[in-house]
């Protein structure tokens, strides 16, 4: 696999049907993704690969949003953190012992970090050719660095035909300089950089993916759990612990069969163990 397999790169002008359609990739299973992985990690099959990423792309939609604030094309952001999900399929060893999604998340956003690097600045200073045209002019026509006054901007723009307020708005962006995406090198608690507030402080959508994962095999667990037991401890887990209102007593249940309470706590307690070896952790 190489890091520009095929892969429905967004288009600008189908942003919103490529995100529609990732999102109706299925989510891999545990024993899916296992069974996928090793595939590719031992027989360096091509379309378990390619499954892997497809079901993942979900995530990089999700991370590319969070950085939307740079002034950068949503499907650019998407279509980086494609690169750095192949990356992360590519260099995945399932023998590790933790998700794809959480593995693919470091690689997802480094792939990004580094397309805000090359672009940002360049594209905040000017996004249009309008601004792009008033950038290279007021340049050649400021004469010092010091700050404009009003009349000095009211002159500017009469001869670039803009409002004063494109002008001034164009030397507040050309005074500005580039500032590090990562910590300084020292040990001032007041110290910033834009990494530490360039992701959104929601819950990670590593987390999110994996909380529906894990319940979605939980569920599935507690059916099968369910279906292994006998009738007697079927009916005796579903009317002790899954009934919707109040649940059985012990003895009403003792009642039912025309045996003791204590026969139906024995019975209970192997059901419920026999269950939890069923059911996922």
């Amino acid at each position: 696999m190489t890091d520009t397999m095929t892969l429905p790169i967004p288009a600008a002008y189908s942003l919103e049907s490529y995100i529609q359609t990732v999102n109706r990739y299925p989510m891999l299973t545990l024993e899916d993704e296992q069974r996928l992985s090793r595939a590719w990690h031992d027989k360096q099959d091509v379309e378990a690969a390619r499954q892997l990423v497809v079901s993942h792309l979900r995530v990089v939609v999700s991370v590319a949003r969070h950085y939307l604030g740079y002034g950068l094309p949503h499907a650019d952001l998407i279509q980086e953190g494609n690169v750095g999900l192949m990356k992360a399929v590519k260099r995945f060893d399932p023998d590790r012992g933790v998700r794809l999604v959480s593995f693919a998340l470091h690689w997802i956003r480094a792939e990004i970090h580094e397309y805000v690097l090359r672009n940002w600045r360049l594209v905040k200073v000017a996004t249009t050719k309008a601004q792009r045209k008033l950038f290279f002019n007021l340049r050649s026509l400021k004469q010092s660095l010091n700050a404009l006054t009003l009349k000095e901007a009211d002159a500017m723009a009469k001869e670039l035909n803009v409002s004063r307020k494109d002008v001034l708005e164009m030397e507040t962006r050309m005074s500005g300089h580039d500032m590090s995406i990562d910590p300084m090198l020292d040990d001032s608690e007041d110290s910033y950089c834009p990494l530490a507030y360039l992701a959104s402080p929601d819950e990670n959508p590593a987390q999110l993916l994996e909380r529906e994962q894990t319940e979605q095999l939980r569920h599935t667990g507690l059916a099968t759990a369910l279906e292994n037991l006998d009738a007697r401890s079927r009916r005796i887990i579903q009317a002790r612990w899954l009934a919707e209102g109040q649940a059985s007593t012990l003895h009403e249940l003792a009642a039912e069969y025309g045996v003791s309470a204590e026969r139906i706590r024995q019975i209970e307690a192997r059901a419920l163990q026999k269950m939890r070896a069923a059911i996922p952790a």
